[in-house]
């Protein structure tokens, strides 16, 4: 069992997969809008599923995402964080922000936090993100963080035939970056 990290930015606390974060999970993927690009819409059971994994994967792994938290209201806002699993295309940080959190700068915010983490904590080389080339607003946060699109790339079975860009940069670029 590997401790997992809490991390604190100005208005957010990023911290691993907890039981009261459920229902608000539920609730995003559950929106077909908001969960077209991580899976699509799933029902309660399968939705638990996904959250018990991303659990499960804090407590085996320590890498997962981070459980989105308004600090002002302690509010779930959305799962952002490292992501490996087996077969995957390289060291990501990923996101899915619930419908009432998207626009307001939580995915910057939270992202920035997390690649910092996935750098100088994970020790990781390269950061990627998987984004379907339709996902206009994944596309612009990739950018905002100063990522670019590197091409197609694909996801192991079950994902294998969504169709997927590849967006990264290295810790060096990352380093780099204006801030």
């Amino acid at each position: 069992m590997t401790e997992a990290p809490v991390l604190n930015t100005e208005r957010l606390i990023l911290r691993p997969t907890a039981m009261e974060d459920f229902p608000r999970w539920a609730e995003l993927m559950a929106d077909a809008e908001a969960s077209r690009f991580i899976g699509g819409p799933q029902n309660a059971e399968a939705a638990w599923r996904g959250f018990m994994t991303m659990a499960g994967a804090w407590s085996l792994t320590g890498v997962a995402m981070f459980s989105v938290i308004d600090r002002d209201t302690g509010q779930w806002m959305g799962r952002i964080g490292p992501w490996q699993p087996l077969g995957w295309p390289g060291t990501e940080v990923g996101w899915g922000l619930h419908p009432d959190a998207q626009g307001r700068g939580y995915g910057l915010e939270a992202a920035t936090a997390t690649l910092d983490y996935a750098f100088d904590f994970l020790g990781w080389t390269e950061v990627i993100h998987c984004i379907d080339p339709e996902n206009t607003p994944s596309q612009r946060l990739a950018e905002r963080l100063g990522s670019t699109n590197l091409g197609p790339t694909r996801l192991p079975a079950p994902f294998d035939t969504v169709r997927l860009d590849r967006w990264g940069q290295t810790r060096a670029q990352w380093q780099g970056r204006a801030r």
